[in-house]
């Protein structure tokens, strides 16, 4: 008993649906004795068929179907199971305000091709950081720039992105590689061919997955796009720092504007910002103690 209990336990922490699917085979075995996936077939899938039989508690009956090992032990360990609630529609789903937003991101990159709308959200946030651009030099009001929207991509992806649903998501494929190079080194057929068939139903969650993994990018363009195009208002259409030194490189020296190409045809302005940003999203990600890699 304490054996197939503990492998209730096991089932149940992968999801209702498992402990589901074993009550189901333990009803058929009821009545039946005996149970074959034809008979069950409807009420669970073949990758959850295969797993009681990989746990163990679908023993062969010589050729006449599946005996469930320890049908009273099964029974009780159902009752005091605790299954682990499913959260299918929190983990990947979006919100109407995510798909406001993934509107709006489109339209503002419109911007980099339209200089109507560029001017336009620059003059707009100009109100705001004009005042910064007028007392400080454009390399600091870039660093400052950088800074926030680093600050806003940490929080962003601390509280938007589910790296649980992503870390279960890369266990359960890395848990079928294993089983699945099991299979092959003892020549199980059945087993690989059940297998193949959870992989096929995974497939579908890619697409979860990448949901998952652009939602919080929607929202750190929102804030990035119009800084970026105000950036862009201003060094292309105000020309800033027009005939003076933009900055002094290491190993580079001095560049005379914020146009110039410093790496290859990448301007200067392209890569402060970048340095910038990509440096203090870091040290925030690390000050704030930020995951930004999915766990099994």
């Amino acid at each position: 008993m304490p054996r197939t209990a503990q492998k209730v336990d096991e089932l149940a922490e992968e999801g209702e649906s498992m402990t589901d699917a074993l009550s189901a085979v333990l009803a058929v075995a009821d009545e039946a004795g005996t149970v074959t996936w034809g008979d069950v077939s409807d009420d669970l899938t073949s990758g959850q068929w295969g797993r009681l039989i990989e746990m163990g508690l679908l023993v062969d009956a010589s050729g006449n179907g599946f005996v469930l090992e320890d049908p009273e032990g099964i029974r009780e360990a159902l009752d005091e199971a605790e299954p682990a609630e499913d959260d299918g529609e929190t983990d990947t789903s979006w919100s109407k305000w995510d798909k406001l937003a993934g509107l709006g991101v489109v339209a503002l990159m419109l911007g980099y091709s339209m200089q109507s709308i560029r001017g336009t959200i620059g003059t707009i946030l100009d109100v705001a950081l004009g005042p910064l651009n007028s007392i400080a030099p454009f390399y600091v009001v870039v660093m400052v720039l950088a800074m926030l929207t680093g600050l806003w991509s940490t929080i962003l992806r601390d509280n938007l992105m589910n790296m649980d649903v992503m870390g279960d998501y890369q266990q359960q494929q890395k848990d079928l590689k294993e089983r699945r190079k099991k299979a092959k080194e003892r020549g199980d057929e059945e087993a690989l061919d059940r297998i193949q068939d959870e992989q096929m139903e995974m497939m579908s969650e890619n697409a979860g997955m990448f949901k998952e993994q652009f939602r919080p990018m929607v929202w750190i363009m929102l804030l990035t796009i119009p800084i970026f195009l105000w950036l862009y208002w201003m060094v292309f259409d105000v020309t800033v720092a027009a005939g003076s030194v933009a900055m002094v490189l290491p190993l580079i020296g001095e560049v005379p504007t914020w146009t110039t190409g410093v790496l290859g045809p990448i301007q200067l302005w392209l890569v402060w910002y970048f340095v910038c940003s990509m440096s203090f999203t870091q040290i925030m990600q690390k000050a704030l103690n930020v995951q930004t890699s999915p766990t099994g």
